[in-house]
């Protein structure tokens, strides 16, 4: 069983790469994780998220039912061992879209777990794409990229990373990743700390 997290700053490309992914393999499925908060219109429970109420979390939490958690603007996301063991029994792999702090409890949990983070080509190109995507305001986009900052100097811990300035091409090396057929290019270690300067 294949354990792959991707991971990357908001406006990166992430949610387009994992599902691209998961489309392109019927064995790999994207992990669905627990969640507190409200369900939202067009969303549906078990497929984007299982919500449930806050005193459910907590019991699951009290009875050490979760392999990564964390709480983020007040409510809980986590991702529940039987998801894993689950998945596991079907024989499928699972992609992980998870925070920061769920990638260093699932590195813990499960060390043979693959952590790959997907880098900008730069950041004035992640203000452009959040920009356009419409959805925030001025204030609510510079929130994002500050947070991205933060984030980004984490993606020295991953085990690989990959440039997203060509869709196509970053979806081949991730794919390349979970399939096990790549090594790491020097060229997005370096990217990296350019990004970070």
């Amino acid at each position: 069983m294949t354990l792959l997290i991707l991971a990357a700053v908001s406006g990166t490309g992430k949610s387009t790469v994992a599902r691209r992914l998961v489309d392109k393999h019927d064995d790999l499925k994207l992990s669905v994780s627990h969640t507190t908060r409200a369900i939202r219109p067009n969303e549906v429970d078990g497929v984007h998220y299982h919500f449930v109420s806050i005193s459910e979390f907590e019991s699951l939490l009290a009875d050490d039912g979760f392999a990564e958690w964390a709480e983020y603007v007040g409510n809980y996301y986590g991702t529940a061992k039987t998801t894993i063991s689950a998945a596991e029994d079907r024989g499928e792999d699972l992609l992980f879209d998870i925070e920061l702090q769920g990638v260093r409890q699932m590195k813990a949990a499960f060390p043979e777990c693959i952590s790959c983070f997907l880098l900008p080509p730069s950041w004035s190109e992640v203000e452009r794409r959040l920009t356009a995507r419409g959805t925030d305001d001025e204030k609510t986009i510079q929130r994002r990229l500050a947070r991205g900052r933060v984030e980004m100097a984490a993606a020295e811990d991953f085990d690989f990373l990959v440039i997203n300035d060509d869709l196509d091409v970053a979806i081949r090396e991730v794919e390349k990743i979970y399939l096990g057929q790549t090594a790491e290019s020097p060229a997005a270690r370096a990217h990296l700390k350019a990004l970070l300067r």
